[in-house]
């Protein structure tokens, strides 16, 4: 496919700026790789913080090797997630580069890893050696069952992570095999999370000077977002099952088909429930004692369901939907990622845009975030792997041209 006939190319092409500045003059430096740790750390660089992402020499970030699908060479999943960064490449497991990694762990207020606890140990990259270098960093570990306990040593990814949360086996139809989210759930929440808890620990930190360990696990926050259904069943013994888009607490909270594809329909409320059946012509039908609770609903939700169905078979989507529109009654069309991309809304709102990276353009998913009027924009394209590294160690560290050509000498840094 020709670059002109990409989706990208249909996208507006937004030029670098300021974006947010809240977390101005905030340094971060970023040990992790694949998509949980470099989220958190976009989240933080499109607030305005300055983002140093260390990368191993030759290699890179894991996500830079996933390949297809790739945009010019380079893996969009690594472009994803890794805007206004810079890549800082060089081996700190040797000692001169360790020293260079300390220096850069003296200048910085972050620190966010995803590296196992044995591998920190190995490296000196762990909360006990960095804090007592540097007693305000706010130190901050994603991994995928915390730093204590038996699993502490285990690798996850975020196919594991939704098994272990129980997620899995509430997603799909009640027929069907357990199903993963179709994103990397587990990734992006954990993310955030890291992101949250790095700026409330931040926000401490500047006041106190002491800084924090911050300890998120992708099973927990995976889990975190079963808490609905968890404290349910907690509280209620009734074990939640698998039934697609069909089931919830309001009786009537689910997908439906129209005569020409498919639609959400939320009557969740007693004045939307009685709006729903005066649109659809059958008020009287609604207004039956049976049915002048939810719980009653819930109750005879198998012919509720029926005679909606048969209702909404009558006429399209789009017919269905300026009808409830018009009238308050919470519905939506069921959107392809396609369809969802090319919503005039949501790129008028920022939130999918083309970015220029030399000649290429490159896709680009926005914070959704706005502040006073504005969203985040971005300050730089996703960095080569080690574009930066030069720069970082002269204008961050100082480091003349001759103790720069010293460490390529020693190959910390690549040649």
């Amino acid at each position: 496919m020709s670059a002109s006939d990409l989706p990208l190319s249909r996208l507006p092409i937004r030029t670098p700026g300021v974006g947010f500045s809240l977390l101005r003059g905030v340094r971060v430096l970023d040990l992790t790789n694949s998509i949980a740790g470099p989220y958190a750390t976009l989240l933080l660089s499109d607030l305005g913080a300055e983002v140093y992402k260390i990368e191993r020499a030759g290699f890179g970030d894991d996500s830079r090797n996933w390949v297809p699908p790739s945009l010019d060479g380079q893996s969009l999943w690594y472009l994803s997630v890794n805007r206004n960064k810079h890549s800082v490449s060089f081996d700190y497991s040797i000692p001169e580069g360790r020293e260079v990694f300390m220096d850069l762990v003296q200048k910085s207020d972050v620190l966010i890893t995803n590296q196992l606890p044995r591998v920190r140990s190995k490296l000196g990259t762990d909360y006990e050696t960095l804090s007592a270098l540097r007693p305000s960093l706010v130190y901050v570990s994603i991994t995928g069952f915390g730093t204590g306990g038996k699993r502490s040593g285990r690798a996850c990814y975020d196919i594991i992570a939704e098994g272990f949360s129980g997620i899995m086996d509430v997603t799909g139809e009640a027929e069907s095999d357990p199903q993963k989210i179709g994103t990397p759930a587990a990734d992006l929440l954990s993310g955030q999370d890291a992101a949250l808890a790095c700026v409330a620990a931040l926000f401490d930190a500047r006041t106190t000077g002491k800084g924090h360990y911050v300890d998120v696990a992708m099973v927990e926050s995976m889990t975190r977002f079963l808490i609905p259904r968890a404290t349910v069943y907690l509280g209620s013994g009734e074990l939640p099952q698998r039934t697609g888009a069909k089931d919830s607490v309001v009786a009537i909270y689910q997908t439906f088909h129209t005569r020409n594809a498919m639609i959400t329909l939320a009557l969740n409320s007693d004045p939307v429930w009685h709006r729903f059946w005066e649109v659809v012509g059958e008020t009287d039908y609604g207004k039956q004692d049976r049915f002048s609770a939810n719980s009653g609903r819930r109750e005879f939700r198998r012919e509720l369901v029926q005679k909606i169905q048969g209702i909404l078979s009558t006429k399209t989507t789009d017919e269905w939907l300026k009808l409830f529109n018009e009238s308050g009654v919470p519905a939506g069309p069921i959107l392809s990622v396609k369809e969802t991309t090319e919503d005039p809304e949501l790129i008028d709102r920022g939130m999918f845009f083309a970015i220029r990276d030399g000649s290429s353009l490159v896709p680009q998913v926005g914070l959704g975030i706005h502040i006073d009027g504005y969203d985040a924009g971005y300050r730089s394209a996703p960095p080569g792997l080690g574009q930066d590294t030069d720069t970082v160690f002269q204008s961050l560290l100082g480091y003349d041209e001759d103790r720069i050509k010293m460490l390529r000498r020693a190959k910390v840094i690549p040649v």
